[in-house]
C-alpha cells in the first residue's frame, strides 16, 4: 500500500480485511494522469489496494482529489495511466452488467414511470428477462425501497430521498455483484439522508453486495463500511486504511458512542489535513497560472 508522504502511515496489506477473504477488486499500483493546457496533470499516483468479496469499502478524501476516478476505473468509464484495475484478476476493459453505479445525480429517466424505470434494465440484453419476471422482480424493490404506491408515477412527482431510492431500486432490480455509490446521499437533507443510509444497510443486509463508496462525509463513512480507505490530496495516495470495528447490523445509537466518536475525531482530523493540503495546491496552480 501507497502512503501519501513521510508523515502518512503506510498500512500493511490486507489490514482490516478477514483471512482468507476473496479479492474482488484490486488497485495494483495504479496511476492516472490527464492533459491540461499546463501539461499532464497527475490525479492517482501509485494506488495499491483491495475490496474483498462482500465487503463495503467508502473511500474519503478532499475534492477534486481522484476519489471518483478510481470508482470510473471499477465501473469501466476510464483506464489508468500506469498499473492495473482488476476484477476476479481480469483487467477491467469497460463497463458490465456486473457493476452497477449510483451517482448522486438521481440517475433515473424523467420519461419513465417508477415501474418502468425499474424495469428498463431487465429489458437489456445484458439482464434480460420475461415479463412476468421483470413484474416480480419490481414489485420486490418497488416494495423494498417503500415506491409500491408510487408504481405509476413520474420521477418529478418524488422527492428527492425518493428519487434516490428509485435509483437504488434500477441497480439492484439488474442483480450486479458490485455496488459503485458516488456521493449517493449528498443531495439530501440531513434526516432522509440517514433514513437512506439504515436503508442502504437493511439491503444490504437481505441482497449482499460488494460496495465502493465515494463519500466527504466522515459518519456516512463510519456508519456504512466496514473499511476505510482514507486518500491524500492530489495526486492521491493512501494516506491511511482503517477498519471499522463495529458489527453489523447497525443503528443511529452508535453514532452516540464514545468509540464512534473517538474514529470520527481521528479520520477527520487526517482528512482535514489534506483538505488543506488540497488548497494549498489550488493556490499554487492558480497562481502558476497566471503568469
Amino acid at each position: 500500500m501507497s502512503g501519501s508522504a513521510s508523515s502518512a502511515r503506510s498500512p500493511s496489506r490486507g489490514e482490516g480485511r478477514e483471512a482468507g477473504a476473496r479479492p474482488r477488486i484490486v488497485f495494483d499500483h495504479v496511476s492516472m494522469a490527464f492533459l491540461s493546457k499546463q501539461g499532464p496533470l497527475r490525479v492517482v499516483d501509485d494506488v495499491t489496494y483491495t475490496i474483498d468479496d462482500g465487503e463495503f469499502v467508502a473511500v474519503i478524501g478532499p475534492s477534486g482529489c481522484g476519489k471518483t476516478t478510481m470508482m470510473n476505473m471499477v465501473a469501466g468509464f476510464v483506464t489508468p495511466t500506469h498499473g492495473r484495475v482488476l476484477l476476479d484478476g481480469e483487467p477491467i476493459t469497460g463497463p458490465g452488467p456486473d457493476r452497477g453505479v449510483i451517482f448522486q445525480e438521481y440517475g433515473v429517466f424523467p420519461w419513465l414511470t417508477v415501474k418502468q424505470n425499474i424495469a428498463f434494465g431487465l429489458s437489456l440484453a445484458a439482464n434480460r428477462a420475461h415479463a412476468a419476471e421483470r413484474d416480480a422482480i419490481c414489485a420486490r424493490y418497488m416494495n423494498l425501497m417503500g415506491l409500491a404506491d408510487f408504481a405509476d408515477a413520474w420521477p418529478k412527482m418524488l422527492s428527492g430521498g425518493m428519487r434516490q431510492r428509485l435509483a437504488l431500486a434500477r441497480a439492484y432490480a439488474v442483480r450486479p455483484q458490485f455496488l459503485l455509490m458516488d456521493e449517493p446521499f449528498g443531495a439530501l437533507d440531513a434526516q432522509t439522508r440517514n433514513a437512506m443510509q439504515d436503508l442502504l444497510l437493511e439491503v444490504l443486509a437481505t441482497e449482499g453486495k460488494t460496495v465502493m463508496l465515494i463519500t466527504h462525509s466522515v459518519e456516512e463513512a463510519i456508519y456504512l463500511a466496514s473499511r476505510i480507505v482514507v486518500m491524500s490530496a492530489r495526486p492521491t495516495r493512501i494516506r491511511e486504511e482503517i477498519a471499522v470495528p463495529f458489527p453489523y447490523p447497525r443503528s443511529e445509537s452508535l453514532h452516540e458512542t464514545r468509540e464512534f466518536n473517538d474514529l470520527r475525531s481521528h479520520i477527520r482530523e487526517l482528512v482535514m489535513k489534506e483538505y488543506a493540503a488540497q488548497a494549498q495546491l489550488g493556490s499554487e496552480t492558480t497562481f502558476q497560472a497566471s503568469r
